[in-house]
């Protein structure tokens, strides 16, 4: 387990213990979809947890992504990324089969995106600022060398 996981986790237990709740009582408000021994497993910082299941948890929660994140991360803001409100996401490049298989967490985070959105024009997706920011920390990479490799990839419309 890294300090990132660990801080992650302890952001977490944060929100849910701000919202009231026991473990227990998010596997009942989930109807067993959050089961309390994985939800425990993310905040002890045992088990990684994906971007989808990051933005599925942080709709249980109804809190924005960002919210999740850790302090040091949420807060953190390069200069090359401040003016960045959103991106424009090819949807149907990130479907290729070459894609590179380290941007298959932004698929399905794409597809968590028109879920929630009920978007399925199935073209293009625009994602907020706050989107991106908590993507180069899922990748590990600063906001610009995000945009610059979705843009290599070919899945960014507008840069």
């Amino acid at each position: 387990m890294n300090d990132y996981q660990r801080q992650l986790g302890a952001r977490l237990r944060a929100i849910r213990r701000q919202q009231g709740m026991t473990l227990q009582d998010v596997e009942a408000a989930s109807d067993g979809r959050w089961k309390a021994v994985v939800v425990g497993s993310y905040e002890r910082g045992d088990r990684a947890l994906s971007v989808a299941k990051l933005a599925e948890l942080g709709e249980f929660y109804g809190v924005p992504v960002s919210a999740l994140l850790p302090e040091s991360e949420r807060d953190v803001d390069t200069t090359a990324s401040a003016g960045r409100t959103h991106a424009t996401l090819d949807l149907r490049a990130l479907e290729r089969q070459d894609l590179d298989p380290e941007l298959q967490p932004l698929a399905r985070f794409a597809n968590t995106i028109q879920r929630q959105r009920g978007d399925y024009n199935g073209t293009v997706l625009t994602i907020r600022a706050e989107d991106l920011r908590a993507l180069s920390v899922v990748f590990s990479v600063d906001m610009e060398e995000l945009m610059a490799r979705l843009d290599e990839e070919g899945v960014l419309v507008e840069a």
